[in-house]
């Protein structure tokens, strides 16, 4: 049949034999998931069109999350952050109030992440959910309303990008390497209104929060989607979190692909993405010996267990030697953080006695820049080292901040010099227990 990932899925939505790139459908939403940025202008549409005592069409199908605006004390975002609750008591729809964490995560922790399902977010990020083989894709305040009132989407089928990681990393390299190396070679527009369908041996063996790494940040590609073939770590993920039946679908052998990317990442050093774009990505050994002011560790990309610990990995018996800010990306990750240990020591206190500014409320922060009292802003531009997506001007508060992105390591280990550095130097042998 020759079908891609993609459109395997969506061909058995529809109960079609074959849905190809550039056709256009209606396809049932299984999951509406909205953020905070979004729900005030939605509700406003949804009243104007259908009017006060209007009903959403399916609100079991729907969540609601403040995750953008969670740490202001802004009299706007908190009434609007008041008007999203009675907009969620009087439709019935679940939810995720201040400090639950992070949308794209708690879909995965909640178990909204299933193979085969169709998920629409009001967030470009909601391709993360893709790391489960799931079809998942952003969009703004109109289509999502659309989907309020109806429980449809109008979709364009996306051609697909196959990317391919063979070999194997090393240690203190990370799924955020790999991805800013392949958008060094997309570029930010190198994706547009396509799938990026992840394969080889390294996804295969990759488990479940660095999967999620590589496909939220395709949408700074420029991606309409990111997706990936479950593995079985990721399976067992899904079994303890859903009791939902789901089917997981492969591409045919013979799928026809508008562009193949293949990668030997064996032996590749890490990697950063430098001043104002995602694309602008530079070997760390390259860049070495920037002088930095603030790290930052945090966000649906950066914000994960598995990112503290290996924060925590570069951190133990070390002190920072800038201004270090983490917050967690769901509350999950904040009580997993105090029951994971490393070499006896759990992962919140290596990183508070190494001098990290730990939030125990999660979010998206600085990540977003912000408000005015959010710690994402400041008054001088800094230059910061980042585990976030995005490094555009004014993406984290003032707009001549330098913003560099990297993994996990790379940002604490920068910390901890003050300066770019190569984290494979400060990396800890440890011993890692829960």
């Amino acid at each position: 049949m020759r079908q891609t990932l993609t459109e395997k899925i969506l061909s058995h939505r529809l109960g079609k034999k074959q849905v190809e790139a550039g056709e256009t459908l209606w396809v049932n939403v299984d999951t509406l998931m909205a953020i905070d940025a979004y729900i005030p202008l939605m509700r406003e549409i949804f009243t104007k069109e259908l009017g006060e005592t209007a009903k959403i069409a399916n609100p079991n199908q729907c969540i609601f999350v403040i995750d953008h605006f969670s740490f202001t004390t802004d009299t706007t975002a908190q009434k609007n952050n008041q008007q999203i609750r009675q907009f969620a008591q009087e439709q019935g729809v679940r939810l995720y109030d201040v400090g639950k964490g992070i949308s794209h995560l708690l879909l995965a922790e909640q178990g909204y992440n299933r193979p085969g399902a169709i998920l629409v977010g009001t967030d470009s990020h909601t391709v993360t959910s893709g790391a489960f083989g799931t079809f998942a894709i952003g969009v703004g305040a109109t289509d999502a309303t659309f989907i309020l009132a109806t429980g449809e989407i109008l979709l364009k089928v996306p051609a697909s990008i196959k990317v391919v990681f063979h070999g194997a990393l090393s240690p203190h390299v990370t799924a955020k390497d790999l991805i800013l190396m392949l958008l060094r070679d997309l570029t930010t527009r190198g994706a547009n209104y396509c799938a990026i369908e992840f394969s080889g041996e390294v996804i295969d063996n990759m488990e479940v929060a660095e999967r999620m790494t590589l496909c939220n940040m395709a949408a700074e590609a420029g991606a309409k989607n990111a997706i990936m073939v479950p593995n079985t770590a990721t399976i067992q993920y899904l079994q303890q979190r859903t009791s939902v039946p789901f089917e997981v679908f492969t591409p045919d052998r013979d799928a026809c692909y508008i562009k193949t990317l293949e990668y030997d990442v064996t032996g590749i050093e890490p990697l950063v993405a430098c001043p104002h774009s995602p694309d602008n990505v530079a070997s760390i050994d390259a860049v070495a010996g920037v002088k930095l002011e603030r790290a930052y560790i945090g966000s649906c990309t950066g914000g994960k267990l598995t990112d503290f610990v290996a924060a925590a990995r570069i951190l133990l018996n070390k002190t920072v030697a800038i201004e270090t800010l983490a917050v967690p990306a769901s509350q999950a990750v904040v009580e997993e953080m105090m029951t994971t240990e490393i070499n006896g020591h759990s992962v919140d206190e290596i990183l508070v006695n190494a001098g990290v500014q730990l939030s125990l409320t999660p979010g998206c922060a600085a990540c977003c820049g912000g408000l005015a009292d959010t710690f994402g802003r400041v008054n001088q531009p800094q230059t910061v080292i980042s585990t976030t997506n995005r490094n555009f001007p004014g993406r984290m508060g003032h707009k001549q901040a330098e913003i560099y992105l990297a993994s996990p390591y790379t940002v604490a280990g920068s910390a901890v010099a003050g300066h770019l550095v190569n984290p494979k130097d400060y990396l800890t042998p440890a011993v890692i227990s829960s």
